[in-house]
């Protein structure tokens, strides 16, 4: 494959990501605007709000690093866009996957969190920098049992690192979910994808009613627009994530697939939507708490049944 249509693809990928992310969340703020007897915005509000704020004066305070300031949502847009093409890729074309790319998205999903640790702290604001701690101590928190989450799914699947050979696995042998072990770990790596959407009750990163909206506190214009972008498209890669790791992903041969894929989606989707308003948000020991005591020993659980079931030939488990 050439340079000229590995952009192609990249920017295809990305730019349908972005266009499917503004529309999951105006569901989303439409769904919680209804719960809370709302009217809600109307369909075309998320693209107009991004919109807006491109033509906007991008504003960088005296006290920030202008370097790491500007950077950061540049960086976190940019690693979500090359994710989305390898994820995308995996669903449609599973054969053109490569070796690591398992490893390779849950790298450039970290990015993203990573990016708003640093433009936080860049910003030079005391509530930026209060935010960007409490990222960190987040991301510390979720991102162990998610890993832990995945190896049992690596390890159900033939040891494969490689996305489209997890979805290809399932597909002939059954998803990775109707085993006890893959249900236990699909269910953590539920709630961390959460927490990596930055949502209720995980967002004390962001908090607006404690910290000012936090790491984004200083940011506006195009840079503020990057973070919008890079949360919408998180929120419509992380649910493909996990429909390809842990949920057989796309069986493109046979079309009654096809709902059943868009069926998952969709599941996934409302699952985080329902979360976010009947949940109250946790404090940041709460949180870093709820990670490491609960879900990282199911985590390790999960992993232990799972090796178990795989040298024991016990599909089940």
């Amino acid at each position: 494959m050439n340079i000229g249509l590995l952009l192609l693809v990249f920017l295809a990928a990305a730019l349908g990501t972005q266009a499917l992310g503004l529309a999951l969340r105006w569901v989303d703020r439409k769904v919680t605007a209804r719960v809370q007897y709302r009217v809600g915005p109307p369909f075309f509000q998320p693209v107009f709000d991004v919109l807006k704020l491109m033509g906007k004066e991008n504003l960088m305070p005296a006290t920030a690093v202008g370097t790491g300031f500007l950077l950061a949502p540049v960086v976190a847009l940019a690693s979500t866009g090359v994710a989305a093409a390898i994820l995308w890729a995996a669903v449609f074309q599973p054969t053109a996957t490569f070796l690591g790319d398992l490893i390779v998205v849950v790298y450039l999903l970290t990015i993203p969190a990573t990016m708003t640790i640093l433009g936080g702290a860049a910003s030079g604001n005391p509530h930026a920098a209060v935010g960007a701690s409490r990222e960190m101590k987040l991301l510390l928190g979720y991102e162990l049992p998610l890993v832990l989450a995945i190896l049992v799914a690596v390890a159900h699947n033939g040891w494969t690192l490689k996305l489209g050979d997890l979805a290809t696995f399932q597909q002939m042998h059954g998803s990775t979910v109707l085993s006890f072990s893959g249900l236990l770990a699909f269910l953590v790596a539920i709630l961390c994808m959460h927490a990596k959407l930055g949502q209720v009750p995980f967002d004390v990163a962001e908090a607006e009613c404690e910290i000012m909206s936090g790491v984004y506190v200083e940011y506006s214009g195009p840079s503020l627009a990057c973070w919008h972008l890079t949360r919408a498209m998180l929120l419509a890669l992380l649910p493909l994530l996990l429909i390809v790791v842990f949920w057989g992903g796309l069986d493109t041969s046979v079309w009654w697939d096809w709902p059943a894929f868009l069926a998952k989606y969709v599941l996934l989707v409302a699952l985080v939507t329902v979360l976010r308003n009947t949940n109250p948000r946790l404090r940041i020991d709460q949180t870093v708490k709820f990670f490491w005591f609960v879900l990282t020993p199911v985590a390790i659980v999960a992993a232990a049944l799972a090796a178990i079931g795989v040298s024991e030939n016990l599909s089940w488990l």
